[in-house]
């Protein structure tokens, strides 16, 4: 029976959970049986399950060295006659299926027809001795809302879930670039959570499961952390990718709004512009963010689609002069919890102590005001859209759902409404283009979250990343290389909320909960300097870890 067959047998009056019952069951049976975890590990793992690919036994010695490498070494051990792609595809999907079965990371698994795919490219390697692309081999996870003919696509509810019939322009421009397929990834509800819960479950955070791995690219964010993938693509409308990466220790980048393509996006509100998602890579290094966007960006992705700006990426080389880096400590708003307080002084520490480059205190411009503008532009009709199409496909609304079209920043607008609230978010781009000035950096330094990874159903604070989504400014997240430590992590005086949301902030705080969590930093810079970002991000790594 078909994908949209079982959904349609079940019946429009059955319950929510006997719907998600099915899809669960439809991916549990993909998973080949060879592949299957032993019961005494899934009924009693441990908080951090990184290290059970290793230690399951599923995998061959060849099979875990070739999923502890990064995108960019896959690349070159291909192009070297080093590894074949049916290799590389094939320890990548079969420890992406022991991942999902610990995690909750995957909305569908091909790894038959990414094997298939692969012989292809190892044929015409062997025959002509070079690659068709940059990507050549390169086994890629796909967020579930990029279409990928053949395979299950959902724009976050049940009533547009499909079996898609086409790629979509990023699938296809990674296809020809010789990208390799296989897995389809999670995502929440809606795909406007920063956590990542489906019909599909819970995605868990691989380093302490008792917190998110984020949203809404969670399950992408989940695999690439167990090593099931070495490179996904996820997509960012207020964190979407930096959050999720920064919760479970990768890297990921938001490049600039319209410059990366999202044309055939599985989607909701088309026609909704008052914020433009963008699409980006999320990865083991911070090469392969490079790796990926010079690729994508070289295909010319603006001859297929209008409405993306023909950029190219330009990377400087950071030589001429000292590189002048704002720290932002916070945000006026909430405080960061204390792993986060302490990543960021061991970075002005050692920054100062540099000779590469010039720190400065980043004073936030009214981020709170920024943030009420943004969500109130994310549904712009109320929220009626979303309780449509869960009544519709007789879905049960999450709670993050429900408090994400919630009042007071969400209420519906008549047309004049809607220009007057756009004539506020240009305001309010002009005035923060006026303030970056006025502290004279390049980039910044900030927080990604206000914390590491949250518990889980507790994220409802969004402005360390979307901040930037409503100023469409570029940011990519980095690993520090330090985890939250209870013994060290700890608040040393009582402290004192700057708001509301910042007292909530405080409330989810226990050192003991964030045990293990990595903890990331986020680079950012103004409007189409991306590659600005990735030059300075590979500093600022290089001095942190020195």
């Amino acid at each position: 029976m078909s994908f949209k067959e079982k959904i349609k047998g079940i019946g429009g009056n059955a319950s929510y959970e006997a719907k998600a019952r099915v899809l669960r069951e439809q991916l549990e049976a993909k998973i080949p049986a060879g592949l299957k975890l032993p019961p005494a590990i899934l009924e009693d793992p441990p908080l951090d399950i990184t290290r059970i690919p290793e230690t399951c036994g599923l995998l061959t010695v060849q099979e875990l060295a070739i999923t502890e490498l990064d995108a960019t070494a896959v690349c070159q051990k291909i192009a070297a006659g080093e590894l074949t792609a049916v290799e590389a595809v094939t320890a990548f999907g079969k420890r992406a299926a022991i991942a999902h079965q610990l995690t909750a990371c995957l909305m569908d698994f091909f790894l038959d027809e990414g094997i298939k795919q692969a012989q292809q490219l190892d044929e015409y390697f062997q025959k002509e001795g070079k690659v068709i692309g940059p990507l050549h081999g390169l086994p890629i996870s796909v967020k579930s809302h990029y279409p990928l003919k053949g395979t299950v696509g959902c724009g976050g509810f049940l009533v547009n879930m499909e079996i898609s019939t086409e790629d979509c322009d990023m699938t296809s421009i990674l296809r020809s670039l010789g990208a390799v397929f296989y897995v389809k990834t999670n995502q929440p509800q809606s795909v406007m959570h920063l956590e990542s819960k489906s019909s599909y479950g819970r995605v868990l955070n691989p380093h302490n499961t008792n917190l998110t791995a984020g949203g809404s690219s969670g399950g992408e964010s989940a695999l690439v952390a167990m090593k099931g993938s070495c490179m996904g693509v996820g997509t960012d409308g207020g964190g979407s990718i930096r959050c999720p990466s920064a919760h479970c220790g990768i890297y990921g980048i938001r490049p600039s709004s319209r410059t990366t393509p999202t044309h055939g996006n599985l989607w909701y509100q088309h026609g909704q512009d008052g914020v433009f998602a963008s699409t980006g890579p999320m990865c083991r290094s911070g090469r392969d963010m490079r790796l990926f966007l010079e690729a994508v960006l070289g295909a010319n992705p603006s001859l297929r689609d209008p409405d993306v700006l023909p950029i190219p990426l330009k990377v400087p080389h950071l030589t001429q002069k000292k590189l002048r880096v704002g720290i932002m400590m916070h945000d006026g708003v909430v405080m960061p919890h204390p792993p986060t307080i302490r990543a960021l002084n061991l970075v002005k520490e050692k920054l100062e102590a540099s000779s590469e480059v010039e720190v400065v205190d980043y004073i936030p411009y009214d981020h709170d005001r920024g943030y009420s503008l943004i969500r109130e532009l994310y549904y712009e009709d109320g929220g009626a859209t979303v309780r449509r199409l869960l009544e519709e496909g007789g879905e049960d609304m999450h709670p993050l759902t429900e408090w994400v079209i919630s009042p007071p920043h969400v209420k519906n607008h008549d047309a004049a409404q809607v220009w007057k609230l756009r004539h506020q978010r240009d305001d309010y781009r002009r005035e923060y283009s006026d303030h970056w000035w006025s502290q004279n950096v390049d980039v910044i330094v900030c927080p990604p979250f206000q914390g590491t990874a949250s518990p889980h159903d507790t994220t409802k604070y969004w402005s360390y990343t979307a901040i930037w989504n409503l100023l469409d400014y570029p940011g990519a997240v980095f690993p520090t290389g330090l985890v939250a430590d209870p013994t060290v992590d700890i608040y040393q005086e009582s402290p004192r909320p700057m708001s509301a949301a910042d007292e909530y902030n405080i409330s989810l705080y226990d050192a003991a909960i964030f045990k293990g969590a990595p903890v990331s930093l986020q680079t950012v810079s103004r409007r189409f300097n991306d590659g600005l970002v990735l030059a300075a991000q590979d500093v600022i790594e290089r001095i942190l870890q020195s």
